[in-house]
């Protein structure tokens, strides 16, 4: 038997402590809360990636009556992105999360079709994907998508 130690990092940040670049990519995508459309589960989620150009692609959840045909928003922004802009590495990528007539105190953490989307959209490019996890009263900084998801699964791996 062999025994494994996975490690990921963080950086957890108070507002102030962000950087004016961040806190702007943030304030996008607390924006993007209120175009979510959520009448099931009332949970707003807003995201916004920034491209190599310097654009900065927007996105929100997207439920439906029929659950599976929904979409999260952090999958809404990096599908628009590559649908618009796909020569463009997404350099970094921020989501927040409200309910219940707040923004969340701790960070939302992306689900893992998410972070399966968040990997393949960094190897695509072959650059690290910062991500921007805000919370009221922290936000969590990653370097790297791939930081979220360890053990990834890529095009490599579908080869023989």
């Amino acid at each position: 038997m062999k025994e494994y130690n996975l490690k990921t990092q963080l950086r957890a940040y108070r507002w102030d402590e962000l950087s004016e670049e961040q806190r702007a990519l943030v304030t996008i995508a607390k924006e993007q809360t209120e175009h979510s459309y959520c009448p099931y589960s009332h949970f707003h989620v807003g995201a916004a990636a920034k491209l190599g150009n310097g654009v900065i692609i927007r996105g929100c959840n997207q439920e439906n009556a029929a659950y599976p045909s929904g979409l999260c928003a952090e999958r809404t922004a990096l599908f628009a992105a590559g649908a618009q802009y796909p020569e463009q590495p997404v350099e970094k990528l921020a989501i927040a999360c409200f309910t219940d007539g707040h923004f969340t105190k701790e960070p939302g953490s992306p689900c893992g079709a998410c972070r399966q989307v968040m990997v393949e959209t960094e190897h695509r490019y072959g650059g690290k994907m910062e991500v921007i996890l805000y919370g009221d009263d922290e936000t969590y900084v990653f370097e790297s998508a791939a930081d979220l998801l360890p053990l990834i699964f890529v095009s490599e791996n579908l080869k023989g």
